[in-house]
């Protein structure tokens, strides 16, 4: 049914990582708010000591958080209790109802530093000058590679996909249309396609006020069309009123490019939503 996208939201973290609200908080704004599906996914935990993940004891706290909120909102909204896996974590994502697989660090293979590279300039900047000789694209071709083995673990939904261009605003540190880069996005678009992940159209970046537009960049949606690539809208809510920030947005711009619909995740799995 069209605009089924509209009370799915699935990609949503708390105060037990890095957002703002409680689990009970987004709960209660969820239900008031219509949506039939919310499904958390707190950052997994990693032994390097990412900061923003949940340590082991937040992972078991928010495990039993959420099972008590699906209790309480039993026939009212479907809660699910998701995860964000990231490539470098050690939790196992088929222990929850779903997992979204994304790429944040990049590992140099210089110094073995883990490098966050959406968040602080000058950690993408040091990453690229201590580990990558100064190239900017070969921090991009590292990311996309990691962003292809991600892919080939066969995630529920793959993350954010051209994350590595949050704060690149500009070409600040890189070239996005420079044919190393888009030859670095294509590999792990094939990958995804192989493996048939469905791509999440991620809103946050635009919420969060880092860039106008949205993950993927309607140049690789363009790609993932002819691939016969499905897609599901997240916000990547770090702040309860985001919970659907930018979806109608988002549907427009997809039917624009050729979509005719998109997959809304629930209980059961995905179903199909026309645009």
């Amino acid at each position: 049914m069209a605009g089924e996208y509209l009370k799915s939201s699935v990609h949503v973290h708390s105060k037990l990582c890095d957002g703002k609200n409680t689990l009970d908080e987004i709960a209660v704004t969820a239900w008031r708010n219509g949506l039939q599906t919310l499904g958390f996914s707190g950052h997994s935990h990693t032994p390097c000591d990412l900061e923003y993940c949940m340590t082991q004891s937040r992972t078991a706290l928010y495990k039993a958080q959420v099972a008590k909120l699906k209790e309480r909102y039993a026939g009212k909204l479907d809660i699910l209790c998701g995860l964000e896996w990231d490539l470098f974590s050690d939790d196992d994502p088929t222990q929850y109802d779903y997992w979204i697989g994304s790429t944040h660090y990049v590992k140099g293979p210089k110094t073995g530093k883990y490098y966050e590279i959406d968040w602080r300039e000058e950690d993408l900047r040091a990453c690229i000058d201590d580990d990558f000789d100064g190239d900017g694209l070969a921090v991009a071709e590292a990311y996309f590679a990691n962003v292809a083995k991600v892919a080939e673990k066969k995630p529920t939904i793959l993350g954010h996909f051209d994350l590595i261009k949050k704060i690149n605003s500009g070409n600040k540190f890189f070239d996005e249309n420079d044919p190393r880069y888009t030859a670095a996005a294509n590999s792990a678009l094939m990958a995804a396609a192989r493996n048939r992940c469905v791509l999440e159209v991620n809103t946050s970046a635009a919420y969060r006020g880092f860039r106008k537009d949205y993950f993927p960049s309607d140049a690789i949606l363009k790609d993932w069309l002819v691939l016969s690539g499905n897609v599901v809208l997240t916000a990547d809510v770090h702040d309860v009123k985001a919970l659907t920030y930018g979806f109608e947005d988002a549907a427009a711009k997809l039917k624009e490019l050729g979509y005719t619909k998109v997959q809304v995740l629930g209980k059961d799995g995905f179903t199909p939503c026309a645009l």
